[in-house]
């Protein structure tokens, strides 16, 4: 066990986390130089195409160590850097006891790499800071190293120069890791206690978890537990992680692996459950992560309604590779039955439906997201609100509440001004403001975490032209003067398009979901009145006027009364028509209107 070094790699998105994970890989010869590709541990298609990691990846490395020839066991964790993945981060620091924390040359400290340098603190993890990318011609090393150095207070000599890109400093960073990092602690005689951090199905094998032991010795054929679930399985098989999986005959403690039992529904493995043995069990299980909470909720429905159970499915199987998933049914008017779902933010919500649509071949739609409120009604009676269709009548609510959020931005002092306009229209309050260095300033906003959710981080980006990083932590529920706006077509509510919006937004919100609707619906042979309203007043009107065939072609002259006539004619039809015309909706609008902003 004093050989065994297990860490992860953490770091603000972009910062080159893979790029040095591959060059670790490549210099400890795990991987050769015909299969090395950018990215090597990237294996989903969407990763490598938005150079982004979305999972968290586990590999073992086998270091020798040039100055005593001893050969040491690597369990290497590569963990994403958006803010929206940082679950995956703090599941991989749960495995781990110690981290490389990678600042990259060029940009310096940003949020990200605060709230993950914390996240590891929390867990006592030791940090080993590592400034990367100093190959680049506007590399600011000193710089860098210095704000290195009153984050996490290290001496200078500490911060290893790298270059994940030339592979400078990569032996550095190994000795560093064999020499700093504290090989784990547990005891192989104990019984059996492992962490599972990670699972992933496979249609042969079914399920495939991945696990960390703490104490005690697994081998294979082993009768094993799950604590929480209470389940009893035999380890069919069990083995390391190389770039393929490696069969092992036993596993002690400190190691990280995959155990096969045959699992087929996925229901059974809860990513943070501990493992046991049946005739000999641990005490107590493993408190390792805690519990994921969803920011966003978006309804997600399958395009054809027989496709129902395949869609749970899909989601199902989907959430073992990504435990931040959370979903349960529900069903809508318009769409039919689906999903309710929650995600950690909106690019985590994107990248599951393009997961569905690749992996799993399922097109879905997915409805408004929105964030959960609390709902106080005038008996003293609180509830949850997903939708808006789970609003009380205004005649029994007494007020709302929603969640606010604490937002991080660290960026140029040029850009304070812009950054200040745009959270102060999206209802925020700044709370402080702080130069890190003279070219960088922390910004702290409360915000309401519905303002957020839709364009907030791209409008962050544009008007910082990229400088400015963003984080935010969720700090609690308070009052505000929120409305249900409904969308009407002929007097008919369309449940899936109305929104929860506050109160000063709603008329402008309705307004454009008005005229966006006017673009996309299909004109009828009668007249279609599209409405926004708030409770019975409407705020926002547009028409659809109807197809009209020229009556009045075959009158060429004579008395006007033969035209009125006939034009009195075709309007009692169109009266009558719209009396029993239903307006369909066609999926194209929804996903339109849905992209609104």
């Amino acid at each position: 066990m004093q050989k065994i070094r297990n860490f992860c790699v953490i770091a603000h998105i972009d910062h080159g986390k893979s790029t040095l994970s591959d060059r670790l890989l490549e210099y400890t010869n795990t991987i050769s130089k015909r299969e090395m590709q950018d990215q090597a541990l990237d294996n989903m298609d969407l990763e490598r195409e938005r150079g982004i990691t979305i999972k968290s990846h586990a590999i073992q490395l086998s270091y020798q160590r040039p100055s005593d020839g001893e050969t040491y066991t690597f369990n290497l964790i590569d963990t994403p850097g958006h803010v929206d993945f940082s679950y995956e981060v703090s599941r991989s620091i749960a495995a781990c006891e110690g981290a490389l924390l990678l600042v990259d040359a060029t940009q310096g400290i940003q949020a990200q790499t605060i709230s993950n340098l914390y996240l590891a603190l929390d867990q006592g993890l030791e940090i080993i800071p590592v400034v990367n990318k100093i190959d680049m011609p506007n590399a600011m090393v000193e710089e860098v190293s210095d704000q290195i150095v009153e984050l996490i207070g290290c001496a200078p000599e500490d911060i290893i120069p790298a270059s994940g890109k030339t592979g400078a400093g990569v032996q550095d960073i190994l000795e560093a890791i064999v020499e700093r990092i504290p090989p784990p602690t547990g005891e192989p005689e104990e019984p059996l206690q492992a962490l599972i951090f990670d699972s992933i199905f496979n249609s042969y094998r079914g399920v495939i978890a991945y696990f960390r032991i703490m104490n005690g010795t697994l081998c294979k054929g082993d009768k094993v537990r799950f604590v929480n679930t209470g389940k009893e399985y035999e380890a069919d098989e069990i083995g390391i992680l190389r770039m393929d999986m490696v069969p092992q005959q036993e596993l002690s403690a400190g190691n990280v692996g995959y155990i096969i039992t045959g699992i087929k529904t996925s229901r059974e493995i809860k990513v943070g459950d501990t493992i046991t043995h049946v005739d000999r069990p641990c005490e107590e299980s493993i408190q390792g992560f805690e519990d994921v909470k969803p920011m966003v909720y978006a309804g997600i429905f399958p395009i054809d309604n027989d496709e129902y159970e395949d869609l749970r499915d899909s989601l199902e199987k989907l959430q073992l590779n990504d435990a931040a998933l959370v979903f349960e049914p529900e069903t809508s008017v318009a769409l039919g039955f689906g999903f309710r779902c929650g995600f950690l933010g909106m690019l985590h919500l994107e990248i599951v439906q393009e997961r569905l649509s690749r992996e799993f071949d399922m097109e879905v739609i997915t409805t408004v997201p929105n964030v959960s409120y609390f709902a106080y009604t005038k008996r003293g009676e609180k509830l949850t609100i997903h939708t808006p269709s789970d609003m009380p009548e205004p005649t029994v609510l007494d007020y709302i509440e929603e969640p606010y959020i604490r937002a991080q931005m660290i960026t140029k002092p040029d850009f304070i001004g812009p950054i200040i306009t745009l959270c102060l229209e999206k209802r925020g309050v700044l709370i402080n403001q702080l130069y890190l260095t003279s070219t960088r300033v922390e910004l702290t906003f409360e915000l309401p975490l519905a303002e957020i959710v839709f364009d907030f981080y791209d409008r962050l980006k544009s008007i910082s032209r990229g400088y400015a990083s963003f984080d935010y932590t969720p700090i609690d529920y308070r009052r505000s003067d929120l409305v249900k706006l409904d969308i009407l077509l002929n007097g008919e509510a369309v449940d899936a398009l109305s929104a929860l919006v506050h109160r000063s937004k709603a008329e402008a919100f309705g307004r454009k979901i008005c005229k966006k609707l006017k673009e996309l619906l299909p004109r009828q042979q009668y007249k279609i009145a599209i409405q926004a309203s708030i409770g019975a007043k409407v705020i926002a009107r547009e028409t659809i006027s109807a197809l009209r065939k020229d009556v009045t072609a075959k009158c060429y002259g004579g008395d006007i009364t033969r035209k009125r006539k006939l034009l009195e004619k075709q309007k009692k039809g169109k009266k009558k028509m719209r009396q029993i015309g239903k307006v369909q909706v066609p999926q194209k609008a929804f996903l339109q209107v849905l992209k609104l902003d």
